[in-house]
């Protein structure tokens, strides 16, 4: 797809105000998904890809079991930094609200090679991020009822079984989200409001439950009992958090998609953190003080999963997973979305193979189609190395954040480099966040004097939380031993996914003549808009 200048400005979609299309034709680009999406859409869209009962189920046990109760303190470390990173994004999504956010906010911060890096690290992570959220239906589904267990016997995740099972049930969980992302954005976008809904008053009751019945007190938590150490505790233990709080920027990437997107992206960013981050910690210290034993092993292999139904009995416990079974397939739903978005960002600047089918919206609809098959069929074909090793599940997880922090870093970084060199302040054109209307005057959301501090902190702790994550450990992604592969899966993979990208911009380059920058150069952001 080629840009268009502000004047090739289409008829409006539903739900679409003429200064959005404008805008966005500011931007060099044709209004072409619908603009139906709200304040509380937006919100979902970060929440439920954050989704807290799906990830805090999925690798409670794996925090726990390394570093015992004192892993609880690792997520307000971790919830401290990615609300320095949210923070930074908050700015650009005010600034630049475009789809494919990473991919976008990275080439204009920086250069256009660097920027396209930083989409296709986000993109395939995101790929990854589907398939190990379609997995975790293992944790909770034969925990409901045993008939879900279709292979064998044994439901542990880690198990052969398990494994297996969990990619027989990931493939059907895929099917059904990449139809309903190939139907009109507002049932897409319903299914998410519903789904988060539910999620919201679900993990509130279930943390109610859990602190009414604690069998201890808060002190418990300055206790490692874990296999790390107190170091363990911080580095590894701090894999869950890292986990968990994940994907708030998606209402950036689905800005083209929500009104007044300046407005309402940069607070649904943050609310979304926000309200993950105090739900997720108060499900991890509820369940810590809620469990039967600390000792028994039960809670480093089973996780919360455990704590529901031996806690709240079989019956209500039940039917609080079905509502964790409801976050699984929405948040699934979400993550794919968003990589499709981003596949449609930089397939309509020419940037991937086959853009053109990419880069096709569908006028009925509104989708991207040809992204949502893409990210669903690479989600499916990972899910089956699940089958390969029962270790493969942990390594998707793990690789798919380090490949997410990595991109976020990748946007924090220029970022931090143009406040230092003067080039990111207010002004018009090249400058400062962009005003509207009666509001040109001052900035929709800034960080002002506190913006170098803040983006100091968000790139320093990318940076060393992408170190700590891709660490090659044996104890954690080989304890077995024996599959060396495994220890430096996400090594390998990062270094894998680096070498690919680097190869098509090559080859790109021989066959376009040009030295990989995007077909048509991202504009600056307008001054204003109205």
């Amino acid at each position: 797809m080629t840009a268009t200048t502000p004047t090739d400005i289409p008829p409006p979609a539903t739900g679409e105000g003429p200064s959005d299309s404008a805008e966005l034709a500011g931007f060099g680009y044709r209004q072409e998904l619908h603009r139906t999406m709200g304040r509380y859409a937006s919100f979902a869209a970060g929440f439920s890809f954050i989704s807290v009962l799906t990830t805090v189920f999925q690798f409670f046990a794996f925090g726990f079991s390394f570093g015992g109760p004192a892993f609880f303190w690792t997520w307000p470390a971790v919830l401290a930094g990615q609300l320095m990173v949210a923070l930074c994004f908050a700015e650009l999504a005010a600034r630049y609200p475009l789809s494919g956010a990473i991919y976008q906010w990275s080439t204009r911060l920086s250069r256009p090679v660097f920027g396209w890096f930083a989409g296709w690290f986000m993109v395939i992570g995101q790929i990854v991020v589907v398939a190990a959220a379609a997995l975790a239906l293992q944790v909770v589904l034969p925990a409901i009822w045993s008939g879900f267990q279709l292979i064998g016997t044994d439901a542990d995740p880690t198990s052969a079984d398990g494994a297996a099972n969990a990619a027989v049930m990931a493939l059907l969980l895929l099917a059904l989200t990449t139809a309903v992302n190939l139907l009109d954005n507002r049932v897409m976008s319903a299914v998410n409001r519903v789904g988060v809904t539910a999620e919201i008053i679900g993990a509130v009751l279930i943390v109610v439950l859990l602190f009414t019945h604690a069998e201890r007190d808060p002190g418990i938590t300055f206790e490692t009992g874990g296999e790390g150490g107190a170091l363990g505790a911080l580095l590894v233990g701090s894999f869950t958090a890292a986990y968990v709080l994940i994907g708030f920027d998606s209402a950036g990437e689905l800005s083209e998609e929500t009104r007044d997107p300046r407005r309402t992206a940069p607070r649904t960013i943050l609310l979304a953190l926000s309200a993950a981050g105090v739900l997720g910690g108060l499900l991890l210290l509820g369940g810590v003080l809620a469990a039967p034993s600390l000792t028994d092993g039960r809670l480093g292999s089973e996780g919360l999963s455990y704590v529901l139904t031996s806690t709240l009995g079989d019956g209500l416990g039940r039917v609080l997973l079905a509502d964790v079974v409801v976050a699984i397939v929405v948040a699934t739903l979400a993550i794919q979305t968003s990589a499709s978005r981003m596949l449609f960002s930089m397939a309509r600047d020419g940037m991937l193979p086959g853009a053109r089918r990419l880069a096709r919206v569908s006028p009925r609809t509104g989708m991207p189609t040809g992204p949502a098959v893409l990210a669903g069929v690479g989600a499916a074909a990972i899910c089956l190395l699940n089958l390969a090793s029962p270790e493969a599940f942990l390594a998707i997880g793990t690789t798919c954040v380090a490949m997410l922090y990595l991109a976020y870093a990748m946007v924090t970084g220029p970022l931090l480099l143009r406040r230092l060199r003067g080039g990111y302040g207010r002004g018009a054109g090249t400058a400062g966040i962009a005003g509207t209307g009666t509001d040109a005057a001052r900035p929709l959301f800034s960080l002002g004097r506190w913006g170098v501090p803040v983006n100091v902190l968000a790139t320093a702790y990318g940076v060393l939380m992408t170190v700590n994550l891709a660490w090659p450990r044996a104890a954690v992604y080989d304890p077995a031993g024996g599959h060396w592969y495994f220890q430096w899966f996400t090594v390998l993979f990062l270094l894998a996914t680096g070498a690919a990208g680097a190869g098509w911009l090559l080859f790109r380059r021989g066959a376009a003549g040009v030295p990989g920058a995007p077909a048509t150069a991202p504009a600056e952001a307008p001054a204003a808009h109205g």
